[in-house]
């Protein structure tokens, strides 16, 4: 069977404050060397929180 090419750039985000794992996501590893933040909304703590790119 072929190996899937998305989940090997698949990243996960992590909430900063309560530290769940809300949203994944892709990126171009090869492009975008930087850790990538982001602000979305977290159920934990039922707001707007910045969420950082996590460990696989």
């Amino acid at each position: 069977m072929a190996k899937s090419k998305f989940s090997t750039n698949l990243i996960k985000f992590k909430c900063t404050v309560c530290g769940r794992t809300n949203y994944y996501s892709r990126k171009n590893k090869k492009l975008v060397t930087k850790k990538i933040e982001r602000s979305k909304f977290c159920a934990g703590c039922r707001k707007h929180t910045l969420h950082k790119e996590g460990k696989k």
